[in-house]
């Protein structure tokens, strides 16, 4: 069973800062129903004219099985926070979104747990993560997701094929590719599980690292036909400009003529805070570009932004907090403004 906790009025009159003549984000969205059921929030969510849905997965036992740290699971009142107190105005109204809350194990993981019972963990966690998206999607809402480990590429993959009768073609910026072999479930092979399972049929790697993904995982990777820009590439050698690989990547997308998965982990990006935290990674300004690109020219199912950790800030948990919400909300506006002029 789905365990889910609903963000409810009472829950964004907490975090907003009101002003007078002016409206915020929060005023305007759909809030969640704690008398309902995730399916039923999503439904009447969908009746009153929202099109995307805000839903946290509050867990961290897929990086910590994959022998990361933890912290993941603590990312969605901070990226809140920020999100309810932007401005509404001719940019963004906010009634086009709803805000559901989190969905997460039903138990909770021992720190001492050891990798098996974090595996174990994990692959539950997966039966959760498909029921509730699949509700979500079934409604006719488009997942905005927050991680979370980035495990949960599988159950978003597998809940996208189970809706739309269709494999996913998934693009994904992240330093690791997340192909790992097939070991036990982690955040390090949602995306070679869900190939395995028939879901995922095209994937593109954005910003992989050339010295952070194993041999083994490169094999796999090409005898699955999957493509890559290394970070290097791009960001090191310049060989190629951001551009034009989201060009060659969002016409690749298209062509395959399959719903599109747009992936992010935030440990691509400089100094965020997540169980895999990098100073030599991109900008957040470029991340919030790639999103944008992709959303706007391609058919995206779902946007996933995983693995953030505020408390793994090296400044803090309070950095962390700020960084991390400010980040998020960025990216979720990103998608936002793009989806919504892609689909005009």
């Amino acid at each position: 069973m789905t365990m889910f906790s609903a963000f409810t009025q009472q829950h964004c009159d907490a975090l907003l800062s009101l002003r007078p003549n002016e409206t915020k984000i929060g005023q305007q969205v759909y809030l969640a129903s704690a008398e309902l059921s995730l399916a039923q929030n999503a439904q009447q969510a969908k009746s009153s004219g929202a099109q995307f849905a805000i839903i946290a997965i509050a867990e961290d036992v897929g990086p910590r099985a994959n022998l990361g740290r933890g912290g993941a699971d603590d990312a969605f009142i901070a990226s809140m926070k920020q999100l309810i107190n932007l401005q509404s105005n001719r940019f963004l109204n906010g009634n086009e979104c709803a805000i559901l809350g989190q969905i997460s194990l039903d138990t909770s993981v021992s720190t001492t747990a050891t990798v098996e019972q974090l595996r174990q963990a994990t692959a539950q966690l997966d039966d959760i993560v498909i029921a509730a998206v699949s509700e979500i999607m079934q409604a006719g809402l488009e997942p905005i997701v927050i991680g979370g480990g980035h495990n949960n590429a599988y159950g978003l993959l597998m809940a996208t094929k189970a809706t739309t009768g269709l494999p996913v073609a998934a693009v994904n910026l992240d330093p690791h590719s997340d192909f790992r072999p097939r070991e036990g479930r982690h955040s390090g092979n949602g995306f070679s599980y869900a190939a395995a399972n028939g879901a995922l049929d095209h994937y593109h790697i954005l910003g992989l690292h050339e010295l952070k993904n194993s041999e083994e995982t490169l094999e796999q990777l090409s005898l699955f036909g999957a493509t890559w820009n290394s970070f290097q590439q791009i960001w090191i050698r310049r060989e190629l400009s951001l551009e034009t690989a989201l060009k060659q990547i969002a016409k690749a997308l298209n062509q395959t003529q399959l719903p599109v998965a747009l992936e992010l982990d935030v440990d691509a990006i400089a100094n965020m805070p997540s169980s895999a935290a990098t100073f030599a990674g991109i900008s957040i300004l470029d991340a919030c570009h790639y999103v944008h690109y992709i959303a706007k020219h391609c058919p995206c199912h779902y946007a996933h932004f995983a693995e953030t950790a505020p408390a793994c800030h090296h400044a803090g948990l309070e950095a962390g907090y700020r960084d991390a919400g400010q980040s998020l909300s960025e990216l979720i506006y990103a998608y936002l403004q793009g989806r919504l002029t892609g689909l005009n």
